[in-house]
């Protein structure tokens, strides 16, 4: 049987809470709607722990297919997209578990680096110019994000992109708030003196060169030559 459509603004004003509980009395096919909610968010979580894109996509899915499962245990004095990011870690660390690798948030990934962990939206439509150099500072800003060791990688995520509270970090990766706090300072901190070193080469700052160098020394050439 094809699953009901789920229409764009006619659940928008539902809360999580109420969602599940109509899922829970028989409305499955609503689960699409806090699947959509909460896609950028699980992304990004899982992200932070692993960088292949279809790895991550794939414990995604696992963890919404398990939260599916398990949606009944949810409390609903606590928010929905925490509860999930949980689960989602809890499959992380059993994937790195299976692969037979050591879980220790002290290192540094091994992985090989691979897709973006952020994804920024065009708010306004941006010209081909301004569009490169939006892409090229996002790009600068995920690289020294994954230079990050893994637990400071995490809270920085979850803090400053997300922009979760300092409560629901601790709760989602079962540390003290102070901890939280301590490791989203170090991580910026971090990132501060890795965004330097990435543009260590002052030389590239401001460059004119290739097409529009080529460009303005053709222009002007052609009006001095007649």
């Amino acid at each position: 049987m094809e699953p009901k459509p789920i229409g764009k603004f006619k659940y928008q004003k539902l809360t999580d809470s109420e969602i599940i509980k109509r899922i829970l009395a028989g409305e499955r096919e609503l689960y699409e709607i806090l699947l959509r909610r909460n896609n950028q968010k699980l992304f990004r979580v899982i992200r932070s722990y692993l960088k292949d894109e279809s790895e991550v996509e794939d414990i995604m899915q696992n963890t919404y297919l398990k939260a599916f499962e398990k949606l009944y245990q949810f409390k609903h004095s606590s928010t929905y997209g925490t509860w999930l990011i949980r689960i989602g870690i809890n499959e992380v660390l059993a994937r790195l578990k299976e692969k037979g690798k050591v879980v220790d948030l002290y290192q540094r990934s091994s992985e090989t680096k691979q897709n973006s962990i952020l994804e920024i939206p065009d708010k306004t439509q941006l010209n081909p110019e301004k569009r490169i150099i939006r892409n090229e500072a996002k790009q600068l800003l995920e690289n020294a994000i994954d230079t990050l060791e893994v637990k400071y990688r995490t809270v920085y995520v979850l803090k400053e992109i997300e922009e979760m509270s300092i409560t629901d970090i601790s709760e989602c990766l079962n540390i003290s708030k102070s901890n939280v706090k301590v490791r989203l300072h170090r991580a910026k901190n971090t990132l501060k003196e890795n965004l330097y070193e990435l543009t260590a080469n002052k030389g590239d700052v401001f460059g004119f060169g290739f097409s529009r160098c080529d460009n303005i020394t053709e222009h002007v050439m052609e009006t001095i030559l007649g």
